[in-house]
């Protein structure tokens, strides 16, 4: 892999730069690299973070410095020469392997699961069925986690819904709800502001830190939405 640079974070973290720019094929490279380190994955890692086009490592510089306290490398130098090497292997440079197995999120789109289906499907000239038709017929691949725990950033949105995020966020986004920001889909996995365009709601629970994987989706899955009506989301969510 080239075209790359690392940066230090602190005193126990390191970034690794790909690109600076939103872009799937860069995001592939992140999740194969995240991939080949968590294979390879030394005993001071503490975690490995990818987003958009970078990927963030976290490591305990005690255990490093332990596993050799005579080099003259700080232990965080010592790590950013082994995170060069893992992301100048060939096997580095490919895609993600896709092991994860897909997640199929039920949404309720429109009304007030979805208040901003009407105007979005307006925009791009078309019907309300043709848009959730569009919507749910993406094969969408989570580039990212932020914002909140457990926010999916989902990369392949047809271009017909791209659409800016709301010039006035709204104070009050419910739990599960599906917007669309940009190029991107994402889910809200609590309650709370926000600025994307809402256009359905799952009942399904993004993120529950008493589950033993508490995100329920992780980098590199692959996602698809499945439209339900309101029978079905309140049976799945009295079943959650």
């Amino acid at each position: 892999m080239s075209g790359f640079g690392i940066e230090h974070l602190g005193e126990d973290a390191l970034l690794l730069r790909l690109g600076d720019r939103i872009d799937p094929a860069l995001n592939a490279r992140v999740h194969a690299l995240a991939g080949v380190i968590e294979a390879r994955r030394p005993r001071w890692l503490l975690d490995i973070v990818p987003a958009h086009a970078s990927l963030a490592l976290y490591v305990d510089v005690d255990m490093i410095d332990a596993d050799d306290p005579h080099m003259e490398q700080t232990p965080l130098s010592r790590a950013e020469d082994w995170l060069r090497a893992q992301a100048l292997d060939p096997e580095a440079g490919g895609t993600a392997a896709g092991k994860l197995a897909p997640a199929v999120i039920p949404v309720r789109y429109g009304g007030e699961s979805g208040p901003d289906l009407d105007a979005l499907a307006t925009a791009a000239g078309l019907d309300l069925e043709a848009a959730i038709a569009l919507h749910t017929g993406g094969d969408y691949r989570v580039a990212m986690l932020g914002f909140a725990p457990g926010f999916p950033y989902l990369g392949g949105l047809d271009p017909r819904l791209a659409a800016p995020r709301r010039a006035t966020p709204r104070v009050r986004v419910a739990a599960g709800s599906v917007g669309i920001g940009g190029a991107q889909t994402g889910i809200y996995p609590r309650e709370g502001p926000g600025g994307w365009n809402i256009i359905g709601r799952t009942p399904l629970r993004l993120f529950d830190p008493a589950r033993a994987t508490p995100c329920l989706l992780v980098p590199g899955q692959r996602v698809r939405f499945r439209a339900i009506d309101d029978a079905e989301f309140e049976r799945l969510e009295a079943a959650r």
